[in-house]
């Protein structure tokens, strides 16, 4: 008798959704069509096992390319809802690998608010699994820590972080805290500097260090490592820095003092909504 109910419920449930929503998401008002979205969104996340597979998903997906951004910002927060339950993952995999060049391209949408929130799903996307996003994939997205948009910036930002400097070596838990040279900041700074050369728009560092100040604190602030790393002698095996890369170094140093001081983003960038 309960299996009669279910079965009857269910079959409820997809007449509603024949009947209306796969009229109504593609409705000629914006809004319907957001409305739409913003419930099967909430369906999966509730009812995953009947709503989350890729018969009810390509709607979200093909709705990704709607003219109007309000229904394409809906649709990157459903799907964000999703992607930050790491027990879903597995049943987002072909949707994933089916859409994903669509989301890598809204990180350049003309909506600002839409090509935040596409970063911070990619951010999601990258901890649900490392293997999906191509290295082209993540360097389209890095090089918006340029962006003069605060909000892009610091999303991207975050994305770098998670991707280049997030991971820590076990080693570096359960011992006394090493500082300077020793200190396992060390990797990372140098991995900054490496970045910012490889990224060949020397004169924008500050736009660099203001992307990562919210997420990287810690690390940018660690300037008894960085100057260690200018002023001491290279550990036994390790490659000195040139002095390209010296140089590098204490143009980052200077901009994370300034930013430390003066507490706001460099000259050009804001948040791009009219006061």
């Amino acid at each position: 008798q309960l299996q009669e109910n279910q079965d009857e419920i269910e079959n409820m449930m997809n007449a509603i959704f024949k009947g209306v929503f796969v009229h109504r998401y593609r409705d000629a008002i914006a809004e319907i069509r957001a409305i739409c979205i913003e419930e099967i969104g909430i369906w999966m996340k509730m009812y995953s096992d009947a709503f989350l597979n890729d018969s009810y998903l390509k709607y979200v997906g093909w709705t990704m390319h709607d003219k109007q951004g309000e229904v394409r910002l809906k649709c990157l927060t459903a799907l964000q809802g999703l992607y930050y339950n790491k027990e879903l993952n597995s049943k987002l995999e072909l949707f994933t690998s089916r859409f994903k060049d669509r989301i890598v391209s809204m990180t350049l949408d003309k909506e600002y608010d839409v090509a935040v929130q596409a970063i911070k799903l990619l951010t999601l996307v990258l901890q649900s699994s490392e293997e999906v996003l191509t290295a082209e994939d993540c360097e389209n997205v890095y090089h918006l820590v340029y962006s003069a948009h605060r909000p892009v910036a610091v999303a991207a930002g975050e994305f770098l972080y998670k991707k280049l400097f997030s991971r820590r070596d076990p080693e570096d838990d359960g011992i006394v805290k090493r500082r300077g040279r020793q200190s396992p900041n060390a990797n990372l700074v140098k991995t900054l500097v490496f970045f910012f050369l490889e990224s060949e728009l020397h004169e924008h560092a500050a736009y660099l260090v203001d992307s990562m100040w919210d997420c990287a604190t810690d690390l940018l602030k660690d300037w008894e490592c960085m100057n260690s790393l200018l002023l001491e002698e290279p550990l036994n095996g390790e490659e000195p820095l040139t002095d390209r890369q010296e140089s590098a170094l204490i143009e980052i140093m200077l901009c994370t003092i300034r930013q430390a001081a003066e507490c706001h983003p460099p000259v050009g960038r804001g948040t791009g909504k009219r006061v």
